[in-house]
C-alpha cells in the first residue's frame, strides 16, 4: 500500500482545482483509493516523465486531467503529490 503525502503547496493548488471542478472531487478520490492499492493498475496510466519533468511521474484522473507525483523512496510505498491540472498545465 502506498503512504501519500500531500505538502501546503499541493493542498492549495488542490483546494483551486476542486473549487474549480466540483464535480471531479468524486472522480479523484477513486483514482487516489486506486493508487494506493495498486500505483500501477492500468486504469490509471501511471507513466514516468521525461525532458524537463524527468524523475517525476503521472497518472489518469480523467482523459484530460493528470496529477503529477514523485516517489520519495526506493521501494516507490512514499509518494508525494505535486501537482494536478490538464495535460496542458501539468506538462
Amino acid at each position: 500500500m502506498i503512504e501519500i503525502r500531500w505538502d501546503d503547496k499541493f493542498k492549495k493548488i488542490y483546494k483551486k482545482w476542486s473549487l474549480q471542478h466540483p464535480g471531479l472531487k468524486a472522480q479523484f478520490e477513486k483514482r487516489i483509493s486506486i493508487f494506493e492499492q495498486d500505483p500501477f493498475h492500468p486504469s490509471i496510466k501511471t507513466h514516468s516523465l521525461s525532458g524537463s519533468l524527468k524523475g517525476l511521474w503521472s497518472l489518469r484522473i480523467t482523459y484530460q486531467y493528470r496529477l503529477v507525483f514523485t516517489f520519495l523512496d526506493e521501494k516507490r510505498t512514499i509518494v508525494l503529490l505535486i501537482d494536478i491540472g490538464t495535460h496542458k498545465e501539468v506538462y
